[in-house]
């Protein structure tokens, strides 16, 4: 499993399955059967891959589906060069192996990237440089308010204040404390608008924020129970959270809490990795819809990732996002005349996707020309249940101020969310 330490400290278990999808063929871009053979077309991403965890999920799905793209004849003949870069989770390298992606090797656009801090550092350039982001594992807020990176995940802000809307509707919370990084646009950015949920509502919300290099999951954990809370909502990638999980268990005081958490513990590892002591009593917000799902696309994704990923690459909400953001590419890029394929074409044939829709999201997704972009704000909840999870509620949109020029930008395009 591509997981970090925090994860091997946690308690292992049984990998649930995901769903058989072996036996069927994938279905990739021209589907001809055909190896594309000419001028290939640069592709990059950048990835928090080394480091507190592993964040890269979004990518190695996005390369499972290229490489199928490619073995069915590529973008009308040119095939896909996927460059992935690691940002190490250090703004300077983010910066570094950004500029080699888009000044050195001049890739057409970033598809599928996922970083705690690429998108801070990078979006300048990006939008300096006119290529565009189609992220797939976005957590910083620099991610949703460019004009230049769209992903297809909603980010951990509208996962915290949709697993946060469902706790106060489902589970009666009336005081939650989030458990976040320090980095300012993630931690500070996504439980702060927690934070405003709960007060427009007359509740209480409040935030304890780890240092992911230096993180003390003893203290966190003191800190969440002095702040008085009922329910608790882990923010953290999976491996943080493992970790922070594995000591409240060790306390032996996991039932005086209500538990939630934002879609990085929707994964298929989890329900292992935590144990049966946890089955029932989490609850998890997902961006996407489940990974276990048998529609097209989910049954699409999960072939692609059989034939073409390896046995290790995640089953989880960024390889979906991953996917999805390779998949909208891939049909973008299809409808222009491959010989003048570049980065200004590029830019504009993704600028001008619209209303795109997957079973895999709960609403349409979109571009557009606008300064921000959060095409996804709708989410499901999950339970974790023993050998897996349970779905708990139907796709929600999120009740967030924070939206409200998203929505009104959905209105211009007339975008419908359900």
């Amino acid at each position: 499993m591509k997981r970090t330490a925090y994860l091997l400290a946690a308690t292992a278990g049984l990998i649930i399955a995901t769903g058989a999808s072996a036996w069927a063929a994938p279905t990739c871009g021209l589907n001809n059967g055909k190896k594309a053979e000419g001028d290939p077309i640069l592709v990059g991403a950048v990835v928090g891959q080394t480091g507190p965890d592993d964040f890269s999920s979004s990518a190695d799905a996005a390369k499972a589906y290229f490489n199928c793209v490619n073995e069915n004849g590529g973008i009308n003949g040119r095939p896909i060069e996927y460059l992935v870069e690691d940002d190490q989770w250090n703004p300077e390298v983010a910066g570094q192996v950004a500029t080699k992606l888009v000044k050195d090797k001049k890739v057409v656009a970033l598809v599928a990237s996922g970083s705690f801090v690429e998108m801070g550092v990078n979006a300048k350039l990006y939008a300096d440089e006119n290529v565009m982001s189609m992220a797939a594992a976005c957590a910083v807020a620099e991610c949703f308010e460019s004009r230049n990176i769209v992903s297809t995940n909603e980010g951990p802000l509208p996962s915290v204040v949709g697993a946060a809307q469902w706790a106060v509707a489902n589970l009666g919370s009336k005081n939650v404390v989030c458990i976040g990084v320090t980095i300012p646009s993630v931690g500070p950015y996504s439980c702060g608008w927690m934070e405003k949920y709960m007060q427009a509502k007359g509740l209480t919300g409040s935030s304890v924020l780890l240092d992911p290099g230096t993180a003390d999951m003893n203290s966190a954990y003191l800190e969440a129970v002095a702040s008085g809370a009922d329910t608790v909502l882990m923010n953290l990638p999976a491996g943080m959270a493992a970790a922070f999980l594995q000591v409240v268990t060790e306390s032996g005081t996991k039932d005086q809490y209500k538990w939630i958490s934002s879609t990085p513990l929707y994964d298929a590892d989890v329900p292992g990795l935590l144990g049966p002591a946890w089955a029932g009593t989490m609850y998890v917000n997902a961006e996407l819809n489940p990974i276990d799902g048998t529609g097209p696309d989910a049954t699409n994704w999960r072939a692609v990732m059989d034939k073409h990923a390896a046995e290790s690459d995640p089953r989880d909400t960024f390889s979906q996002a991953g996917y999805l953001s390779a998949r909208f590419f891939v049909d973008a890029m299809l409808k222009l005349d491959p010989a003048k394929i570049d980065r200004a074409s590029a830019t504009e044939a993704i600028r001008n996707i619209n209303n795109q829709t997957s079973d895999l999201l709960c609403g349409p997704y979109y571009v557009g020309h606008g300064d921000r972009h959060m095409p996804n704000h709708a989410n499901i909840m999950m339970q974790l249940v023993e050998g897996g999870f349970k779905q708990v509620s139907q796709c929600t949109d999120v009740d967030s101020a924070y939206l409200d020029p998203i929505r009104a930008q959905e209105k211009e395009l007339g975008i419908a969310q359900d």
